[in-house]
C-alpha cells in the first residue's frame, strides 16, 4: 500500500530546502549544461532515463547515458518525481562529465506542493537546476504574445511560481521555473540562450530525441561521439 499522504508531506518538507536564489555569480558562464528526460516502456513498467550533456555555447553533445529501471510508482498525480528519479539517478551516475547547470523536462516550483521533478532531481544531486516543462500543473497565466521571447509570469495564489516562455512561432508556450539553485530570472535567460530555432532548448531536445531514438539524433550521436 503506497502511503501518499506521507510522500507529499516529504515533498513539502524537501520543498522548503530548494535554494530559489542563483548560488553563481553574474559572470556565470557554464561549461556543460544538461538536459534530463524521462519516459516509460512496456505498459509503464520500465522507466527510461536519459541525459544528455552540452558544451556552451556551441551546443553540441558531448555525452550522453540512458538507463531504464524498473518502475517502482504507478501513476499518481502530483507525484511524478518519485516515479521519476530513481531511472534518473541510475543515468546521473553513468556519467563521466558533471554539467554546470541542468534542465530536466518537466516541472520545478510549478507543482501544488512546489516540488517537481527539476526540484526534486536537482536536490539529489545538488547542481543548479531548471524546470522546463511543456505543459501546466498549475497556476494561472494571462495570454501570451505569438512572438518567440513573449512571456507571461505563471502565478499561483498570489505567489508567482514560473514564467510561461513563447519559445518559437505557432507553438505552445513553455512553462520554466526554479529547479534549485537557481532564480527564475536566470531560469529564462539560459533557457533562451539554449534555444536554436526549435520549442525546446536543445538540452531537453537532446535528451527527449536520444531517449526517442529519433533517427536525426541517432544519426548525428553516431557522426559526433
Amino acid at each position: 500500500m503506497i502511503n501518499t499522504k506521507a510522500l507529499r508531506q516529504e515533498q513539502v518538507e524537501k520543498s522548503r530546502q530548494v535554494i530559489r536564489h542563483d548560488v553563481f555569480s553574474a559572470s556565470f558562464t557554464p561549461e556543460f549544461i544538461a538536459g534530463a528526460d524521462v519516459g516509460f516502456e512496456k505498459d509503464g513498467t520500465v522507466t527510461r532515463a536519459a541525459i544528455a550533456i552540452l558544451r556552451y555555447p556551441s551546443l553540441e553533445l558531448v555525452e550522453y547515458q540512458i538507463a531504464r529501471t524498473d518502475t517502482v510508482l504507478p501513476y499518481i498525480p502530483g507525484l511524478l518525481s518519485f516515479r521519476e528519479y530513481p531511472a534518473l539517478m541510475a543515468a546521473w551516475q553513468k556519467l563521466s562529465l558533471r554539467p554546470d547547470l541542468l534542465m530536466v523536462d518537466g516541472q520545478g516550483i510549478a507543482h501544488p506542493r512546489r516540488f517537481g521533478i527539476a526540484s526534486h532531481f536537482g536536490l539529489l544531486v545538488d547542481v543548479p537546476t531548471i524546470g522546463v516543462a511543456k505543459s501546466r500543473l498549475c497556476g494561472e497565466h494571462a495570454p501570451v504574445g505569438a512572438l518567440p521571447g513573449s512571456r507571461q509570469p505563471l502565478m499561483d495564489h498570489g505567489e508567482q511560481i514560473g514564467v510561461v516562455l513563447q519559445s518559437k512561432k505557432r507553438c505552445n508556450p513553455l512553462y520554466i521555473s526554479i529547479g534549485h539553485k537557481v532564480s527564475i530570472d536566470s531560469a529564462i535567460f539560459w533557457v533562451e540562450h539554449c534555444l536554436k530555432g526549435y520549442r525546446l532548448p536543445e538540452p531537453t531536445r537532446w535528451a527527449d530525441g536520444i531517449a526517442s531514438n529519433r533517427p536525426f539524433f541517432k544519426q548525428t550521436m553516431q557522426k559526433n561521439l
